[in-house]
């Protein structure tokens, strides 16, 4: 059950990071892949500065945070 419910929580971060990126979304499902991809970015971002949230709710906050910083990079891109 872990991976499935790492993939939800990926999904519905790209989701989210995509509402608050506004015009910096690349459309829904690309936004879930760059949600996946942000989870472990997240994760990876949070553990340099020392930090860690336990839960559902610091899981997703986590992967919404590491999704955004994907979603900013690869607006470079999309111009």
């Amino acid at each position: 059950m872990g991976i499935i419910y790492s993939l939800l929580l990926g999904c519905l971060a790209g989701f989210c990071a995509g509402k608050l990126m506004k015009g910096g979304g690349f459309g829904l499902i690309m936004n879930i892949v760059l949600g996946l991809l942000g989870g472990v970015l997240g994760g990876w971002l949070f553990s340099l500065f020392g930090l860690s949230w336990g839960g559902l709710l610091g899981q997703l906050v986590t992967a919404i945070v590491g999704a955004v910083v994907i979603l900013w990079i690869a607006s470079f891109f999309k111009k």
